[in-house]
């Protein structure tokens, strides 16, 4: 491919890449790296690929689930200021060490923000990323290698807007489904801080009919949390639930917990509130035509949203995981960008 295109969502919970061929997704989280005395898998379970580390302006870190098992002192937050300086830097690269065996050809990214801090930080967050970047990547062996990465173009969409190109676009970029490019389309994307809400009119984006709120799966995941430490005592980061929250049960201290009633109505409560929230913001967008929700909180809500919604449904497809509809939209819309296929009208969403 002429073109070396990477689409790139920097989540609060999960930070998720694809290239094209190949997709990545880790938590949005790192730490300080340590000097590990004992570096064979025990039983041969771990794989090289979820070691993400890297070295960069003189400090060594682990990032993603290696930060989570090894790290002594991690970076989470839910702030998005401090999320954009301190985090995102941090996050893109080590995932263009994932992808980039070659760094003598420039990069392209595209990359989203939620639609409240679109504005305020699209700015900031393209020139962090764009321009040339020197660090090293270790490998789980402890072997090194010098990067010096040159990005030659980022383009920050708001963040919704990746499941309707996803939808809009084929897997060469080219406009596949008039019906997105022709229908008045709302989209609910639910992701762990926040939830956006925003319309595609007709492939246009919507200034009035789009709003973030705080009220991401982490939400619920506080409670739980909440009614967690009540029960075991221990204060438990709500990062560390979503492997539990999805199975119904969580180990402390070697004492089963049963999550799922707790859960249950901790994610109800949730998606009443985003139903109602999407109910009055597209209040005066009666001529709506279908509304799609997507977001990885999106695949654990719709079933509750969907019941109280105002309008019809559209099923996002089952052929990936929630939370990739996105970042395979922002790949897709990277090749409808910049390798000119031939296009449909698409300039509305082309230059936001």
């Amino acid at each position: 491919m002429a073109e070396n295109i990477i689409g790139i969502d920097i989540g609060f919970g999960f930070t998720k890449a694809t290239d094209g061929r190949d997709f990545l997704v880790f938590k949005s989280i790192y730490g300080e790296a340590v000097d590990f005395q004992f570096r064979e898998n025990l039983l041969d379970t771990s794989r090289n690929d979820e070691h993400l580390q890297i070295e960069i302006d003189g400090a060594s870190y682990f990032v993603g689930e290696l930060s989570e098992r090894q790290s002594t002192s991690r970076s989470f937050t839910l702030d998005q200021s401090q999320f954009v300086s301190s985090s995102s830097k941090i996050l893109a690269l080590a995932t263009l060490s994932h992808f980039v065996r070659d760094d003598s050809q420039p990069i392209k990214l595209v990359v989203g923000l939620p639609i409240g801090h679109y504005r305020q930080y699209k700015e900031e967050l393209a020139q962090m990323l764009n321009g040339t970047h020197a660090f090293v990547a270790v490998d789980g062996e402890g072997n090194k290698r010098s990067l010096n990465i040159h990005v030659a173009d980022v383009r920050v969409l708001p963040q919704p807007l990746g499941t309707v190109m996803d939808r809009l676009l084929s897997s060469l970029g080219t406009p596949k489904n008039q019906r997105f490019a022709t229908d008045k389309i709302g989209v609910i994307d639910v992701g762990f801080r926040t939830t956006d809400y925003t319309i595609s009119d007709k492939g246009r984006y919507s200034e009035r009919g789009s709003l973030t709120t705080k009220n991401g799966i982490s939400v619920a995941f506080s409670k739980i949390g909440h009614k967690l430490k009540e029960t075991c005592g221990i204060d438990i980061e709500i990062y560390r639930l979503f492997t539990a929250v999805d199975q119904g049960t969580i180990k402390v201290r070697g004492k089963a917990y049963d999550l799922k009633k707790i859960s249950e109505a901790s994610l109800k409560q949730l998606a009443s509130v985003i139903a109602i929230d999407a109910n009055q913001v597209w209040s005066d967008d009666w001529d709506i035509d279908a509304i799609m929700i997507t977001g990885g909180g999106g695949a654990v809500l719709a079933p509750y949203i969907q019941e109280q919604l105002q309008g019809i449904t559209i099923p996002i497809k089952e052929d990936l995981d929630y939370r990739l509809h996105n970042v395979r939209g922002y790949y897709k819309f990277g090749l409808y960008t910049w390798t000119k296929p031939e296009k449909a009208t698409l300039t509305a969403v082309a230059s936001v």
